[in-house]
């Protein structure tokens, strides 16, 4: 099944590249390592909705449905990429799992779990939340209960009757304490170690990110002054309730670890001023019968959910070609060429990803695609420089 492009990953950035590739007249398959097109998608919690609106989550000329609404669910964008891939005829093959790349001197290698696949080209799209982050304190053997990460829980049926402590007060985190509050936990305890900026996914209709491609533009330090100011007006202080003001502003957090912001919908903001559940501080450690807090206290708990975020997981595949940051990025994270033949797209920390990623595929898909005509059309032999694809190397030269 050897190819001219391999792309990693059935999310919208794999698809819409193998898409925008296919468009082309260059031959590209995706492989993904889970039983279906968009996978992660797929095994996030059921009630998951988009952050961003459908004004600026949709790919490039495949907008969402109207009647889907504001802000797409679960199901809905799953099925979207879907029949974007199909309409688009992408060639996906699910349950290959990609362990390593190396470099050949025809391109690349690729190391599965059903064998070896090789191709010229290699296009990484695994995402940013690839793998969850686990704290060390999380594997205490001791606790009696169970420790789970956001990303198995599905809905709060499980948790009736239970006393849950979620770790972390992300998107996810401030969620999933509320559902399970409403869905019929017994007790629940939000974890919270760094304040977020709280955004409302939308205020009287009006959708929270509707300014966002001007705020993006804006230097960092406005933005987190606008936005802090915008926290201070609809939500007012919640101290009072164990959620202190954020140290950081929204963008630069955003920036600097990808993080530092939870955008969520007024009820949970209510939830939290009727104490339906309760924020505590950071958890330290698992006890027998519950977590230890950084104040001393301790906190019965049956189940501990980790929001606690997720990392690209890419040491595994890439570790060993020096083209990771050390934070386990890639150098470059849009698509440009950090090896010959590879490159990695969609590793940005940004609102609207989908979007723009669909934008950064299209100019992906010209640059493979140009070497392509460049060779049907030249003689025999002829060693044109355009007729080779450009390396890092190539690039730092013509900028020297």
């Amino acid at each position: 099944m050897d190819d001219e492009v391999f792309v990693i990953g059935s999310g919208p950035a794999g698809l819409s590249c193998a898409a925008e590739l296919t468009r082309r007249g260059v031959s590209a398959t995706v492989l993904e390592k889970g039983a279906r097109t968009a996978q992660a998608w797929a095994g996030r919690y059921d009630s998951l909705r988009f952050n961003t609106s459908r004004l600026h989550s949709a790919l490039p000329g495949a907008p969402f449905p109207r009647e889907w609404g504001q802000f797409p669910s679960r199901d809905q964008y799953v099925g979207y990429l879907t029949e974007y891939a199909e309409a688009r005829h992408v060639r996906v093959h699910t349950g290959v799992d990609v362990l390593r790349l190396d470099p050949t001197r025809e391109g690349w290698s690729l190391a599965t779990n059903s064998g070896r696949l090789a191709s010229h080209h290699v296009v990484v799209a695994t995402g940013l939340a690839n793998r969850p982050v686990c704290p060390p304190w999380s594997q205490d053997p001791s606790f009696s209960g169970q420790v789970l990460p956001a990303s198995a829980y599905r809905n709060p049926g499980p948790f009736a009757g239970e006393d849950v402590v979620v770790v972390g007060a992300g998107s996810t985190g401030m969620e999933l304490a509320h559902e399970l509050a409403r869905g019929g936990a017994a007790h629940v305890s939000l974890s919270v170690r760094t304040p977020p900026n709280v955004l409302l996914r939308q205020t009287r209709g009006v959708p929270g990110d509707l300014l966002a491609p001007v705020l993006l533009r804006l230097p960092t330090v406005w933005t987190d002054r606008l936005l802090d100011n915008l926290q201070r007006r609809i939500l007012g202080d919640l101290t009072a309730y164990g959620l202190a003001r954020p140290t950081e502003g929204a963008m630069t957090a955003l920036m600097r670890r990808g993080a530092g912001t939870a955008v969520v919908d007024q009820e949970v903001i209510d939830a939290i001023r009727e104490r339906r559940f309760v924020i505590v501080p950071a958890v330290k450690g698992l006890e027998p019968a519950g977590v230890r807090l950084s104040d001393g206290r301790c906190v019965p708990a049956d189940t501990v959910i980790l929001a606690t975020g997720f990392d690209t997981g890419l040491d595994r595949l890439v570790g060993h070609l020096d083209v990771l940051s050390d934070r386990g990025l890639p150098v470059d994270g849009a698509g440009g060429e950090v090896l010959p033949g590879l490159r990695f797209l969609g590793y940005a920390y940004r609102p609207g990803i989908t979007g723009y990623v669909g934008r950064q595929s299209r100019r992906v898909a010209r640059e493979l695609a140009a070497p392509a005509r460049g060779a049907r059309r030249a003689p025999a032999g002829s060693t044109h420089p355009a007729l080779r694809t450009r390396t890092s190397r190539d690039r730092a030269a013509s900028r020297g």
